[in-house]
């Protein structure tokens, strides 16, 4: 519901928290910074043709199986049994993955794309550091309620996803009625970390980022971390997501 001249926005900063929440006629923005969104990203701006998240390493496999396409998914930061590639967005050059179709499975980020649709989303948009300003755009241009949803981890909040809600709020939050406890924090957060990204996760010991590092996985975490590296706007349509080139 619009209240006055401005839309809502508010934010979801875990999974377990989007069933109080309206989707229908609302932009869903899928938040999954480290890494599965920041990968997404990445891999369509650098020519996929389309993506297929999927919500199971079994039904990665039989999916790539049937399409002939690229299969990648990790679980506890190694690739997972059965797939071809990881989740790190490095492994998606333009050379490797231009014209090709990726079905890609998370712990967290394709779960939470699943649930959204499930329970009546029309409007499922995916967000990272690398795509910031195609996110802010589109959303602006929609003037439609917005619901940032935080991925994090396991249905636990995270401080990266909650950054980057916060990263949105700021560049949109005065075309938006903003009457969210979630959203508050997670501008607050940001504003605190915003000139240091990684250092403020750095310093508050994120779990993300000790799990990622001790996986050799720092330089994801910066690129992940980073505005405007891949400035595309994945679009969830019919099970697969597309780079949408009018945002």
């Amino acid at each position: 519901m619009i209240i006055g001249n401005k839309p809502a926005l508010h934010t979801v900063l875990s999974p377990a928290l989007l069933y109080q929440h309206e989707l229908s006629n609302t932009v869903v923005v899928i938040i999954d910074v480290l890494r599965a969104t920041s990968t997404i990203a990445t891999a369509l701006y650098n020519g996929a043709r389309y993506i297929i998240p999927v919500d199971s390493v079994q039904k990665c496999i039989d999916t790539g199986m049937q399409t002939g396409a690229i299969t990648a998914g990790e679980r506890e930061g190694k690739v997972a049994e059965g797939l071809q590639h990881g989740n790190s967005p490095f492994e998606y050059s333009r050379d490797f993955i231009s014209g090709k179709i990726l079905v890609l499975t998370t712990t967290n980020g394709t779960k939470l794309l699943h649930a959204a649709a499930e329970n009546g989303a029309t409007t499922i948009i995916t967000g990272s550091f690398p795509n910031l300003s195609a996110v802010c755009s589109f959303v602006l241009k929609q003037n439609k309620n917005v619901l940032l949803t935080c991925a994090g981890w396991k249905n636990r909040i995270n401080i990266e996803d909650t950054l980057f809600a916060g990263a949105v709020i700021d560049k949109v939050k005065e075309h938006f009625d903003i009457n969210c406890d979630s959203s508050k924090i997670a501008h607050s957060l940001y504003k605190e970390g915003e000139a240091d990204l990684f250092g403020c996760i750095k310093s508050k010991n994120a779990s993300h980022y000790i799990r990622l590092s001790a996986y050799g996985l720092e330089k994801d975490i910066r690129y992940c971390l980073t505005p405007d590296t891949a400035n595309v706007l994945p679009m969830y349509m019919d099970g697969k997501l597309y780079a949408d080139q009018h945002y």
